[in-house]
C-alpha cells in the first residue's frame, strides 16, 4: 500500500495542530488542551513512522540490488539475505502502525485501564490460574514500562485469587490490552492431583477504559453508599476501622466493594473508579451491539463469556481462537511475552475495520 497520501495529510494536520497549540488562548479550555496536546503526539508519531517506511522501502530496494548483482553464495549475497529478513519483519510493525493511523482514533485507546480477573470454573485451580494471568499481566505491564496499582482482591486458598481488580497506567494500555477481555481456559495438572490427571479451569478477564467524568454521569440518588469493617490483610488499622466501601448502582444494580485502602475515603474513589469504568464499559458494548448485525468481528466481541485462549501446559500451547493462532511458547506467555498475540490481534481488527470502511 502507497502511504505517502496518508504521511502528507499527517504531516499537514501535525503543522495544523502545533499552531493551535501555540496559541495562549487554547488553554482557557483545559479539556481542548489535553485532546489537542494527544493529537499532537499522535501525529508526530506517525509522521516520524512514515519517515521509517520511506527508508525501510529504500533499504529493501538497495538490498534486492544486491541480491540481483552478486553470486548467490556470495559474503555479501547472504548478508543482504539476512538483512532483507529484518526489514521486511520490521515493515510489517511500521505498515501496521501506519494502517492504525488512517483509520479515525478510538478515544479510548489512550486511556488508563481497569483490569478485573475472576476465578471461573474449577475451584482452586481456576483460583491459582486467576493468579498466573495477574502476574503474567504485570509481567507484560513491566517490559512496557507501564505502573500497576492493586484496587480491590479476595484471596483464596494456596496463594490464588477468587477476584483481583488493578489499574493500568501508561501510553496506549487500553490499545494493547482490550483484546484480552473474554474465557481464559488452562489445561495442566493441579498443584492439589495426586494422580497426574490433567484438569481443565477457567478464568475471566475484563479490561475496561478508565472512565472520565465526561463520559458518564452518576447522580447522587443513584447510589447507595454503606460501609463496613474490613478483613485480610493491612495491619490492625484496617481491622479496626469502618473503611471498606460498598457502593449500589440503582438503576443497573452494580455493586462494586473496596477494601484495600486504609482509608474510607480512598476507597470509596476506588469504587467511583471502578463503577464509573464498568458503566462506560456498557455504554460502548450497547453501541457496539447496534453495528454487530452488520459485521462479523474477526477479533471476536470480548465479551466476557466468550472464549479467547487456551493455555495448555502439557503441550505448552497456547491457542487464539479468535484468530486461529498456536503457539509453542506458553513459558514466554506466562512471563509476559505477550505481543506475539497482542500484535496479530490489533493486525486483526485493522484489516476488519478497513474494510467495512470500503464497504
Amino acid at each position: 500500500m502507497d502511504f505517502k497520501p496518508h504521511i502528507e495529510k499527517f504531516a499537514h494536520r501535525l503543522a495544523e495542530v502545533e499552531a493551535a497549540l501555540s496559541d495562549p488562548n487554547v488553554f482557557d479550555n483545559q479539556q481542548k488542551a489535553q485532546d489537542l496536546g494527544k493529537e499532537y503526539s499522535r501525529l508526530k508519531d506517525l509522521v516520524a513512522m512514515g519517515a521509517a517506511w520511506e527508508k525501510n522501502l529504500a533499504d529493501i530496494a538497495e538490498n534486492e540490488e544486491i541480491l540481483k548483482s552478486e553470486p548467490p553464495d556470495s559474503e555479501l549475497a547472504l548478508m543482504a539475505k539476512e538483512e532483507l529478513e529484518r526489514l521486511e519483519k520490521e515493515g510489517k510493525k511500521i505498515n501496521l502502525e501506519l494502517l492504525q493511523g488512517i483509520l479515525p482514533p478510538d478515544p479510548t485507546d489512550s486511556r488508563n485501564t481497569i483490569v478485573e480477573i475472576r476465578a471461573g470454573a474449577g475451584g482452586t485451580e481456576s483460583s491459582l490460574f486467576a493468579a498466573d494471568l495477574y502476574r503474567m499481566y504485570v509481567k507484560y505491564s513491566e517490559s512496557k514500562g507501564w505502573k500497576i496499582e492493586s484496587m480491590e482482591s479476595s484471596p483464596s486458598d494456596l496463594g490464588g485469587f477468587k477476584e483481583i481488580i488493578f489499574k493500568i497506567t501508561g501510553t496506549d494500555v487500553f490499545k494493547r490490552l482490550k483484546f484480552e477481555s473474554g474465557v481464559h481456559r488452562v489445561q495442566r495438572v493441579p498443584a492439589t492431583e495426586a494422580s497426574g490427571r490433567i484438569h481443565t479451569s477457567t478464568a475471566t478477564v475484563a479490561v475496561l477504559p478508565e472512565a472520565q467524568d465526561v463520559d458518564i454521569e452518576i447522580k447522587p440518588e443513584d447510589i447507595e453508599i454503606t460501609v463496613c469493617r474490613a478483613s485480610g490483610p493491612g495491619g490492625q488499622g484496617v481491622n479496626t476501622t469502618d473503611s471498606a466501601v460498598q457502593i449500589n448502582h440503582k438503576p443497573t444494580g452494580m455493586i462494586v466493594r473496596c477494601a484495600n485502602q486504609r482509608s474510607q475515603l480512598q476507597n470509596r474513589a476506588q469504587a467511583m473508579i471502578i463503577l464509573r469504568s464498568r458503566l462506560l464499559e456498557k455504554k460502548i458494548a450497547e453501541e457496539n451491539a447496534k453495528y454487530a448485525a452488520q459485521r462479523k468481528a474477526q477479533v471476536g466481541t470480548g465479551e466476557r463469556n466468550e472464549r479467547i485462549r487456551t493455555y495448555n501446559f502439557p503441550q505448552s500451547r497456547v491457542s487464539d481462537h479468535r484468530i486461529e493462532l498456536t503457539l509453542y511458547n506458553i513459558s514466554a506467555v506466562m512471563e509476559g511475552d505477550l505481543d506475539c498475540f497482542i500484535d496479530p490481534l490489533i493486525a486483526a481488527d485493522v484489516e476488519e475495520r478497513l474494510a467495512a470502511m470500503e464497504a
